[in-house]
Formats: structure tokens, C-alpha cells, sequence
């Protein structure tokens, strides 16, 4: 795909006196949409021209594959054919139960973004590189015998016909942000999934699938800084309710709270991670606490962001403590 238009002067636009900020404050999301489709059309050209192709059959170690029981009469699972400890084998097990959802996912996005132009694009483009994660990861498992394949089917099943909901349905600029941290956030768990697993193979994948949650999240926010520029306030008080009301998309899992402690006590996501990793560097990037263009709804959020990071700091540290303290009994 090529550019429609030059996306630098859209960061300008609301500046000018062809938009002005009262009439940029009543846009809707149909305004939204067309005003930042150049900004959109340029960020697909930067991430094609970024993302380095890759094939999901090349990171499965296929010689290790041997037939499961069932009609082919192979062998039946036993806990003792994986070499993972629990908790990286239930973070592998949440990361393709995510990845697995996403007709869900594409479902909020296209209807969000409307299907048309370059947003239309960039659905399909994300859709088709996001598949290739739940492939790539489902082989792995599926080849080294890492999981209980029963176990996990059932899960799939479970979790695909819940599907998938954010809290804020059909909100544009709630939904790019909801997708500007949350592809940060599942970029952390995979990488430190990968680093956890202690086995090279595994690491590697998770580390592949990283940089293109990575790349992902580049896309969309960049976006929402052009909706910063084109109407801040909206902007704000959209990234302000999803940061307050955020969930990993894998919430709707089966038991996915005691799943996501065990996932936090053992270093693969957690509410330091949340902070410092996911949350903070995104809001430096759209320079929240320094912008000059929020009217006073849009100071209003960010002083609720402001009492946010602070509760949130409070709630890492403590987490933090507790899980170091059980550590040292454990060791002790």
C-alpha cells in the first residue's frame, strides 16, 4: 500500500484556524476517522516497512513430534513429557488461549474502525500477522508435548465462545487505546514467558511474536497522539478510562484470576510490570503531563490519571513486598 497523503501536517491540523478547538471538540468518531486517515495511511507504510517477514513453521522443532492417542492410535499425554514448571506452562497456556481469540478481536476492531480506506487496511494487515502468533504457538506446545492436549482444547472452546468484549464497546478513541496498551502489555508477558521457559526454542518464539506485538503497538499509538493533537480532551478522558478500567484481554479465561497470580508471583506480568513497562513509557511518549492543550474537562482527567499512578505505585510496591517476603519463606 502506498500513502493517500503526507500524515505530518494532521499533528498541526487542530492548531489550525480551519479547525478550531470548539469545532474539534465536537467531532464525532466519523470525523475522527477521516481527519486522522492520512495519519493512519502513513503508519501503515512505516510498519509494512518495518515488519520483517517470518514463518511460523520455522520455530516448531518438528523432529520432536510423535502421534497423540486417539485415531491414530499414538501415545496419550503424561505430565511427565513436559519440562516446564507450572507456572511458565500456564502462561504459555494464557498467551495462545489470547492469541487464540482473536476473530473477537478483529471483530472490535473492524467494527471500531469501520472497515474503509486505510483503517480498513490496517485491520486486515494486523489480523493476518496477528494469526500467525496462535499457530506458531499452538504447534510449539502441540510438538514438544508441553501441555495436556485435552485440557487445552477444552479451553479453547471455552474461552473462544465467551469471546471477547472491552469495556468501552464501540468508542474509538477508548478502543486505540484500549489496543495501545494492551499490545504493550501482551508483548511483555510473551518476551518474559520466553526468558522464563529457560529453553531456547521457546524463548526464541516468544521473542519473535514480541516484536510484532511491539510493532503493533507502535501503529496505535501513534495514532491516538494524532488524536491527542486533533482533540485532546476527548483524547485524555478516553485514555484515562481505559487505564483506570483496564483488563488483559485474556480476563474472560477459565479461572484466569488464579492463573494471573500465578503468572505475577512467578515475574511473568505483574502490577510493576503494568506500571513501569506498559503504562508509563506510552503516557511519556504522548507527553501527558506536559502537554498545554487540555481544556479544563480534559485537566480534570488528568488529575483522576495523576491519583491513579500514584494508587497504582502504592499497589506494585506492596504486591512487590508480599511476593519477595514469600520467597524468603520459601527458601528458608
Amino acid at each position: 500500500m502506498t500513502a493517500t497523503a503526507d500524515p505530518a501536517p494532521l499533528r498541526q491540523k487542530a492548531r489550525n484556524t480551519s479547525i478550531d478547538a470548539d469545532a474539534a471538540a465536537g467531532f464525532s468518531d466519523v470525523d475522527i476517522l477521516r481527519e486522522l486517515e492520512p495519519l493512519v495511511a502513513g503508519e501503515v507504510n512505516r510498519h509494512i516497512g518495518m515488519h520483517k517477514d517470518w514463518r511460523p513453521h520455522e520455530y516448531v522443532p518438528w523432529s520432536q513430534g510423535r502421534d497423540f492417542d486417539g485415531v491414530l492410535g499414538g501415545q496419550a499425554w503424561e505430565p511427565d513429557q513436559t519440562s516446564f514448571p507450572d507456572e511458565v506452562r500456564t502462561a504459555l497456556v494464557v498467551n495462545l488461549l489470547t492469541e487464540d481469540n482473536l476473530p473477537s478481536y478483529h471483530h472490535e476492531i473492524a467494527s471500531i474502525f469501520r472497515g474503509e480506506g486505510a483503517w480498513g487496511t490496517w485491520v486486515h494487515r494486523w489480523t493476518a500477522e496477528e494469526a500467525r502468533h496462535s499457530v506458531a504457538i499452538r504447534d510449539y506446545l502441540m510438538v514438544t508435548r508441553s501441555v495436556d492436549p485435552d485440557d487445552l482444547e477444552h479451553a479453547r472452546m471455552t474461552h473462544m465462545s465467551t469471546g471477547f468484549k472491552n469495556s468501552h464497546e464501540d468508542q474509538l478513541l477508548h478502543g486505540i487505546s484500549y489496543v495501545a496498551f494492551q499490545e504493550l502489555a501482551t508483548r511483555v508477558a510473551h518476551r518474559n514467558t520466553g526468558h522464563l521457559s529457560k529453553e531456547p526454542i521457546c524463548d526464541q518464539l516468544m521473542q519473535r511474536i514480541a516484536l510484532d506485538e511491539n510493532l503493533h503497538m507502535l501503529f496505535y499509538r501513534n495514532v491516538l497522539s494524532g488524536a491527542l493533537d486533533l482533540v485532546p480532551d476527548q483524547a485524555i478522558s478516553a485514555i484515562v478510562d481505559v487505564v483506570t478500567d483496564f483488563q488483559m484481554p485474556g480476563a474472560s479465561i477459565e479461572g484466569f484470576g488464579r492463573k494471573s497470580i500465578q503468572m505475577a508471583l512467578a515475574g511473568v506480568y505483574d502490577a510493576r510490570q503494568h506500571l513501569d513497562d506498559v503504562l508509563l513509557p506510552i503516557l511519556r511518549q504522548w507527553n501527558i503531563f506536559d502537554r498545554t492543550d487540555f481544556g479544563p474537562a480534559g485537566e480534570a482527567k488528568r488529575e483522576e490519571l495523576a491519583e491513579f499512578l500514584t494508587e497504582l505505585e502504592a499497589q506494585a510496591s506492596k504486591f512487590e513486598q508480599m511476593r519477595d517476603a514469600r520467597r524468603a519463606r520459601r527458601s528458608s
